[in-house]
């Protein structure tokens, strides 16, 4: 018996002897993250430690198979390894990192010196990838912060760590596989706070996986998954620091504010000195908490705003549940107009903040003016201006864009935006504010095709807003582009199929022609009022063409709320009229047609252009001036039509010489 015992330690020291080498030369010895991995391995008495490293750094898909996860399980449990997987997980989120700098990567400027750092070298990120997946699949709801920490930290969103996708991805998919309620949280989270493509794409899959496990939509698991951030139903939080109270509240559809109350009761909205020094820590804390919950803010309010291009439909409940009663998004929800359905099966519309008559509902749907008849959107329209009610977006005011004549005839495409000069960074930029994809015009291969895309209609169409470089001349990404057609598409499996316009719901082609609109009209040269003393020739009869052109649906929207504000201000109620797309300003020395698209200006009786630069940031009316939503040109068109009416003020000689010009 003796003997036997003897011969299986032996045979067991010799496995060991032949399988330890092997494992440790797949962990890094420098990496802060595997130090306690390689420690335990080196110090290991037993082959199955040993055997985990080599099945760890075997994964090399984003998802590994079954057989994979059994096996892991099961040398997990023989090798007791379970807090250490769990400590590297926790290790590669919140643990040092190395700079590249000392270990000869590519450098940047950063803080001062030249280094990025990173958290996993590239040569290592199997085995990390797999450390990941073994805590996921031991710990379960215990890894999901330190899954989340890790997706977003190697996404390449925090400034200086270089990104690693293949890491990311594997924390994003492992977070799905939990089957955790608190790991829609984070992927929701993390949705809002990662711009790469490539992982978005992998957090809508991840979402979807999620969704499934708990037998929802993606949908309803998204809407579900807003975070509430310790909010009470008054949308407020309050702590104490001292004997200083700290209260953080959503104030409005954009606005989250911090107030301190002092110990006699007065308040301040920045920290006192007592906060400041005695409580830094917490306060910075604070401060973190607040700027996350503005993240979530302006996050749902654009998830909110992209329901328009649905036909979602809420049983009340659930509607009540999750959005009414949210403390986030409620905020929201209060300040838009909502339709309610009872046993009759008649959708009634109900003004914001209200409820349904009789207090209760079967059913709930968000309320667009392309589904209502003229005069009830007319009537909602005028009664927010009453009601001095601002939206958290343009909802009554919204544009409505319906199939013309010409698209009807083309059939598969719109030539309505077609052939403008834009300001090709100006668009670009914007395309990532509103949620487009696109690729970067650039002399490269396939840089001089530029192709947009944006999802509607919960994911099942998407548009495609062509364009490309205005010229063939520029050296590596062009100055201007010239836009081209819009195009639609249906998704079918996988795979997205070419969709006849008239085939497009409704809401579905008015929201995509509004954000193409937006594009246009906010990025095209015609906007520029400087443009004809730029002495550039190239593009002058486009410029003239399209700055007193005819208005678009954004233009028209805006012409309707200002016949509405106009008179309502005593300085222009007398001193302006309407034609056609110029509201016209009588002036003591000159009369002046303001276009309503471009915000640029004509002078009467020939027409004689007279350039204002606004300044940097467009000027805001204030006081009684109320503007049911937020646009820039209509706040100018307002700021020039003030200052003409009122022309004898002026004192700006480059516009009185100008003035003084047309006038003669």
């Amino acid at each position: 018996m003796l003997y036997e015992t003897l011969v299986g330690e032996a045979r067991g020291r010799d496995a060991l002897d032949d399988v330890r080498p092997d494992a440790l030369e797949r962990i890094p010895a420098d990496a802060p993250w595997a130090a306690a991995l390689r420690g335990r391995v080196e110090a290991g008495r037993t082959s199955e430690l040993a055997g985990l490293v080599r099945h760890l750094a075997a994964l090399s898909s984003p998802r590994p198979t079954q057989k994979w996860r059994r096996t892991c399980l099961d040398l997990v449990a023989a090798a007791k390894a379970d807090e250490l997987v769990a400590a590297t997980l926790r290790d590669l989120a919140e643990g040092e990192s190395l700079c590249t700098r000392d270990h000869g990567a590519h450098t940047a400027w950063i803080g001062g010196d030249y280094h990025y750092h990173y958290v996993v070298h590239s040569s290592d990120t199997d085995l990390a990838r797999g450390a990941v997946w073994a805590a996921a699949l031991t710990s379960g709801p215990d890894a999901v912060r330190h899954l989340g920490v890790l997706a977003l930290r190697v996404s390449g969103a925090e400034r200086g760590v270089i990104e690693d996708l293949k890491l990311s991805g594997a924390a994003i998919n492992a977070l799905a596989d939990t089957g955790a309620p608190a790991s829609l949280e984070e992927l929701w989270r993390l949705q809002a706070k990662i711009k790469h493509r490539a992982l978005r794409k992998q957090l809508d899959t991840a979402l979807t996986t999620a969704a499934g496990k708990q037998g929802i939509t993606p949908q309803q698991l998204v809407e579900r998954s807003v975070p509430r951030h310790g909010l009470g139903q008054d949308s407020a939080l309050e702590s104490e620091l001292g004997e200083h109270r700290i209260r953080i509240a959503i104030e409005d559809a954009t606005t989250v504010r911090l107030t301190f109350t002092r110990p006699d009761g007065t308040t301040a909205r920045t920290a006192p000195p007592a906060v400041k020094d005695g409580f830094p820590e917490e306060l910075k804390a604070l401060k973190a908490y607040a700027k996350e919950l503005r993240g979530t803010l302006a996050s749902e309010r654009a998830r909110v705003e992209g329901l328009l291009s649905t036909d979602r439909v809420w049983p009340y409940e659930e509607w009540c549940r999750h959005y009414r009663e949210h403390p986030v998004t409620g905020v929201l929800v209060r300040g838009l107009i909502w339709e309610f359905r009872d046993g009759t099966g008649e959708w009634r519309a109900a003004a914001p903040g209200t409820v349904p008559e009789g207090g209760t509902a079967a059913h709930v749907r968000l309320w667009h003016p392309i589904r209502a008849e003229a005069d009830e959107v007319r009537a909602w329209r005028e009664r927010l201006m009453a009601d001095r009610l601002r939206q958290p977006f343009k909802q009554a005011f919204r544009e409505i864009y319906l199939l013309t004549p010409a698209e009807e005839r083309t059939r598969l495409y719109s030539n309505r935006f077609a052939a403008h000069i834009v300001h090709y960074q100006q668009l670009y930029a914007l395309f990532k504010v509103r949620g487009w994809q696109s690729n970067y015009l650039s002399g490269h291969d396939g840089g001089y095709e530029g192709i947009a895309r944006a999802e509607f209609g919960d994911g099942a169409w998407r548009a495609l807003f062509h364009h490309e470089p205005a010229v063939d001349d520029f050296r590596y990404s062009p100055e201007h582009a010239a836009t081209d057609q819009v195009r639609f598409e249906r998704r079918s499996g996988r795979q997205w199929r070419e969709a006849p316009l008239d085939e497009v719901p409704a809401p579905v082609f008015s929201e995509a022609m509004r954000d193409v609109d937006l594009f246009v009209g906010v990025t095209s040269i015609a906007a520029d009022p400087q443009w004809t003393d730029r002495g550039e020739a190239r593009y002058t009869d486009y410029w003239r063409t399209a700055t007193f052109g005819a208005l678009t649906a954004t233009a028209e929207i805006r012409r309707e709320a200002l016949e509405r504000i106009v008179p309502r201000l005593r300085k222009l109620a007398d001193r302006c009229t309407f034609e056609g797309r110029f509201l016209v300003v009588r002036g003591d020395l000159a009369t002046y047609k303001i276009h309503l698209g471009s915000a640029n200006i004509l002078m009467e009786p020939d027409d004689a252009y007279l350039c204002i630069v606004p300044a940097a940031r467009p000027p805001r009316t204030s006081g009684p001036v109320f503007l049911p939503f937020e646009d820039e040109r209509l706040s100018l068109i307002l700021s020039k039509a003030l200052m003409l009416a009122a022309d004898t003020k002026i004192t700006d000689g480059t516009i009185l010489r100008q003035i003084e010009r047309g006038a003669r």
